[in-house]
């Protein structure tokens, strides 16, 4: 019987884990996880990571979708290469975030286009004051890390505040419970 409700006091306290993070004035608080997913691998872990975490999802969609041919990155002259070669794209986005005030943790997610995020990721970054906020960026790719990535974002927005962010290609529910046990602390 010990066994028994050790365990179950061990479920539970696990239960409350990363859904009772508060800040210094003991607030509860609140965590989105935005994305960006061209083909459905980013929208996967997404998911995943906002169930982890406790957070609201919104997925950042494209006012124009992008379609296959767009996505070539061998034509040169597909939308995404056009879209990447220039500094100053800023693809329109279709929907906008209701309440983004209220959070205090956004993760945001993406696939690697040309060893860095797609220029989408700016439009939405440009889009919202992250004025005392942690922005954690996650991204999926086939052969590349977050590191440029990482590197440009913290370039373009020197005034928000990142924390290091994780390439999540196939990550399990443990990979995303360790990755942000920082949450709980």
């Amino acid at each position: 019987m010990k066994r028994f409700l050790f365990i179950t006091l061990a479920l539970f306290t696990l239960s409350l884990g990363v859904s009772a993070q508060t800040n210094e004035g003991g607030k509860k608080m609140k965590t989105l996880v935005a994305y960006f997913s061209a083909t459905g691998t980013t929208e996967k872990i997404a998911k995943d990571l906002a169930d982890v975490v406790k957070g609201d999802l919104f997925k950042i969609e494209p006012a124009k979708p992008y379609t296959t041919a767009d996505l070539n990155w061998n034509d040169k002259e597909s939308r995404s290469t056009v879209e990447m070669a220039d500094k100053s794209s800023r693809p329109a986005i279709a929907n906008k975030v209701q309440n983004m005030a209220d959070y205090d943790i956004v993760f945001i997610g993406f696939p690697i286009w040309w060893y860095t995020n797609p220029t989408i990721i700016n439009t939405f970054m440009e889009s919202y004051d992250f004025t005392g906020k942690t922005v954690v960026p996650f991204a999926t790719s086939g052969g590349s890390n977050t590191k440029k990535a990482e590197a440009d974002m913290k370039k373009l927005y020197p005034n928000i505040h990142f924390r290091q962010g994780k390439l999540l290609n196939d990550a399990d529910r443990n990979t995303l419970i360790n990755w942000t046990s920082w949450m709980n602390k």
